[in-house]
């Protein structure tokens, strides 16, 4: 029995591997019976999230493939499926390819969007991350009235997005809108807040960090909450003034919930459809049309509906945000963060 276990083992090292390798290498590299074994232990977790799985599927799963489908063809209002009184009209698109990305890409109106769309996000996201990390700042520290201040601060979360927005086109309003009233009272001319399309564009990055900033104070406030105080007494102690503190103990304290919340308030703002929409409709002209209301518009107010070019739109900007996604990830990763 030694004899044959060490012809085994000097067979093996003559390969280069071990007989447990050797195993491995001719087997699927796991333990036979693994997923059976796994499934049995936790059956009852797997079926909690199988309706979650399934109902997800249906919801995002089924528009995104049908999406894709669509940006390949050239579909639209006249040649989709379609009923007619009692008729039933078949849909009679073709398959193009790659043709309407071809064209997207190509034509300027993607780019000029593209480019808008970009400095709303970065101006968004830069604004709403440095108010909130103020505001947060000044909430962690013993003060009277901090409880009133952050349900105050709060506020413009827990109103539902398209009250405040309606709320905020009126006082918008040219003629009639407090905030030209407010400076009629002083002398001054009343501003055209939607109607010029440079206002315009200040307007709309007002009004979605003012209902940003909220979650990112709360956010960048937990964290803030999880740093030692310790830190704080030590370094004080050793002489380092509130610039290097702030530096050297609250940015680095803050960097995984910092990393996180811009990386969310990005894909948010780069698809915040309701403000957009709701305030100027992409006006005045194309002054703040972003990607995903130029996609909807394509879709519900030109004439024939262009369901393919709206398509295209929808999986360049899932495409666009996937490589944003996984670039940041690779930065933190060599940062040393690791989601």
């Amino acid at each position: 029995m030694a004899v044959h276990t060490s012809q085994s083992v000097a067979k093996a090292a003559g390969d280069g591997t071990t007989p447990d390798a050797r195993g491995r290498r001719r087997g699927t590299g796991a333990p036979p019976g693994r997923f059976r074994r796994g499934l049995a232990t936790h059956w009852y977790a797997w079926a909690m999230v199988a309706p979650v799985v399934i109902v997800i599927g249906v919801i995002i799963g089924y528009p995104l493939v049908r999406g894709v489908f669509l940006s390949l063809t050239n579909a639209n209002e006249r040649n989709v499926a379609r009923s007619i009184g009692v008729n039933e009209l078949p849909a009679s698109y073709e398959f193009v390819g790659l043709d309407n990305y071809v064209e997207a890409l190509t034509g300027g109106q993607f780019v000029s969007t593209l480019g808008w769309t970009l400095i709303w996000t970065a101006a968004c996201v830069s604004v709403t991350f440095g108010l909130g990390l103020t505001l947060a700042n000044i909430l962690n520290r013993q003060m009277i009235g901090r409880s009133v201040y952050r349900m105050l601060l709060i506020l413009p979360w827990a109103v539902p997005g398209f009250v405040s927005v309606f709320a905020w086109r009126f006082l918008y309003n040219e003629d009639n809108g407090l905030l030209n009233k407010v400076l009629a009272g002083g002398g001054i001319d009343a501003v055209p807040w939607l109607n010029d399309p440079m206002m315009a564009k200040f307007s709309v990055i007002a009004v979605n960090v003012w209902l940003g900033v909220p979650f990112m104070m709360v956010a960048l406030l937990g964290g803030l909450q999880s740093i030692s105080a310790e830190l704080y007494e030590a370094a004080e102690m050793d002489g380092a003034n509130a610039w290097q503190r702030f530096r050297h103990i609250t940015l680095p304290g803050l960097r995984s919930v910092s990393s996180t919340v811009i990386l969310l308030s990005t894909i948010w703002t780069f698809n915040m459809f309701p403000v957009i929409f709701l305030l100027t409709r992409g006006g005045p002209g194309e002054a703040t049309q972003i990607l995903v209301t130029q996609a909807y518009k394509f879709s519900f107010e030109i004439s024939p509906r262009d369901f393919a070019q709206s398509s295209t739109w929808g999986v360049l900007i899932l495409v666009l945000l996937m490589v944003f996604a996984a670039v940041y990830r690779r930065v933190l990763r060599k940062q040393g963060e690791v989601w």
